[in-house]
């Protein structure tokens, strides 16, 4: 592939920094935000957030309810912003995720949140936006001006900045320890080779991505940016729900793209990859596990939620130079805006 660099890949490559300057700069905010949610005790947390926002928000719900035993739901911003109506959130925390935090519908939901009574959070890149303003507690993630219109570092503070109000929140030690050596593992994540994955990718137009638990939501992150940069149809999947029908599509040579993070759920990836390997895809995961599917290098962590945050990070650095290799500038996707603001 291509050597020419773009603003997606310089950003990509600040990852690592911006992560560490969060965490060195966010600690008060991030354990003042944690005690609150202690005090507070919701029943449930509710999520707000659209495109790359909400695939953090997935991550960050797995996250929560595997540790904090939390359920956390999603809520759809329309319900708000377009059906007016008002949820009854009394019992519960809120946290919208937004780079801008200007769009109408983010803003409008968040707004009913907290007039309904939730303890809410925003997770975002500007400070001074209407949806900081109207929290309870704003978390500038600090990552400065993305230029590149495929969220790359943005989407990885973000997470960060979630990790570590749960584990300010669940006093968490383990967790608050490997985020502090977070920062290191990113940047080793960002040498790993993935290009046998690009060979494979010669002459199809789509694919699909698989995960399972926190992974899943980095799946879904994964196919969206293969749309928004290769113009690669990518279909994210549960390796679990893959099963249930769309694996009937794949076929010799179908490329799939297995996200193992090393947790419990790292059996059934590899056995889900094992066989559609034997229908005559080509697969590959991130795993030294026993598989006849293609291992891609990885950077294991110190903690099996921060795992999946290595695996995108080497995957943001293979997206950037197969879209300049199939053609494509990754700073200016077709039809996009940095900003969206939807109603």
């Amino acid at each position: 592939m291509t050597t020419q660099s773009s603003l997606m890949y310089t950003e990509i490559a600040s990852i690592p920094d911006v992560v560490a300057r969060f965490l060195d700069e966010s600690n008060d905010i991030l354990r003042k935000a944690g005690t609150f949610l202690r005090e507070k005790d919701p029943a449930f947390l509710a999520s707000i957030a659209r495109g790359s926002s909400d695939h953090v928000a997935t991550y960050l719900k797995y996250a929560t309810e595997l540790t904090a035993g939390i359920p956390v739901a999603s809520l759809g911003p329309s319900i708000a912003s377009i059906y007016g109506v008002q949820l009854k959130l009394a019992k519960a925390a809120a946290i919208a995720i937004s780079q801008s935090g200007k769009s109408p519908d983010i803003l409008t939901m968040a707004e009913m949140a907290r007039e309904s009574g939730a303890l809410t959070f925003a997770i975002s890149n500007s400070p001074d936006s209407p949806l900081a303003q109207t929290s309870d507690f704003p978390i500038d993630i600090l990552a400065g001006p993305e230029r590149s219109v495929a969220a790359t570092k943005t989407f990885v503070a973000s997470a960060v900045a979630g990790l570590g109000l749960l584990a300010h929140w669940t006093n968490d030690t383990e967790l608050l320890s490997a985020l502090d050596q977070l920062p290191k593992c990113l940047a080793d994540a960002l040498t790993c080779d993935w290009s046998p994955l690009a060979e494979a990718l010669e002459g199809h137009d789509s694919l699909f991505v698989l995960g399972r638990g926190p992974s899943s939501a980095i799946a879904s992150e994964v196919a969206l940016k293969f749309k928004e940069t290769s113009s690669m149809h990518a279909e994210a999947y549960s390796a679990a729900e893959v099963l249930h029908g769309p694996v009937a599509i794949v076929g010799e040579n179908f490329p799939v793209l297995a996200l193992t993070a090393h947790d419990q759920a790292e059996k059934s990836i590899i056995e889900t990859s094992d066989r559609i390997a034997a229908q005559g895809a080509s697969v590959f995961v991130t795993s030294t596990a026993r598989t006849t599917a293609t291992a891609l290098p990885f950077i294991a962590t110190p903690h099996r939620l921060t795992d999946p945050l290595t695996l995108l990070v080497s995957f943001y650095g293979f997206v950037e130079a197969l879209s300049r290799h199939r053609g494509f500038n990754p700073d200016q996707p077709p039809h996009l805006r940095k900003v969206t603001e939807t109603i």
